[in-house]
């Protein structure tokens, strides 16, 4: 079942800005990067020796899910990413209690709990490595 906070992804209009803010705050950046799939330009700051991290996103793609979000709902918290020690079994009891549960395409280690489900906000389950 659920054994962590993966991470937690938060969206952003401006990311070279919002990096400045969080490097203000005291994070350190550890890396950035694009995922053209996803259409978005990431910063990530790891959460200490933990796995955990912040993960900052601005859409480059408006029609993608990040860039719909932001100009629905503004800047704030997009993804709470949990991790799980076996997804097939945590998924199977939320599909089965109804949940609408998304599973992407090609990717066998990770699903997603619509923010429907959750109040707002996408719920990411990632396979624990």
């Amino acid at each position: 079942m659920y054994v962590g906070l993966d991470h937690i992804a938060i969206r952003v209009k401006n990311l070279d800005t919002a990096i400045k803010q969080y490097e203000k705050l005291g994070f350190t950046l550890e890396r950035q990067g694009r995922v053209e799939s996803l259409g978005i330009r990431q910063a990530i700051f790891a959460l200490g020796s933990s796995r955990s991290f912040i993960e900052l996103v601005e859409p480059i793609d408006p029609n993608k899910a990040v860039g719909k979000a932001l100009e629905r709902y503004g800047e704030g918290i997009h993804t709470v990413a949990v991790s799980v020690d076996d997804l097939t079994a945590t998924v199977a009891p939320l599909k089965e209690a109804g949940v609408n549960v998304i599973l992407p395409d090609g990717d066998e280690g990770t699903a997603f709990v619509h923010p429907k489900e959750t109040y707002g906000v996408l719920l990411q389950l990632v396979k624990l490595h």
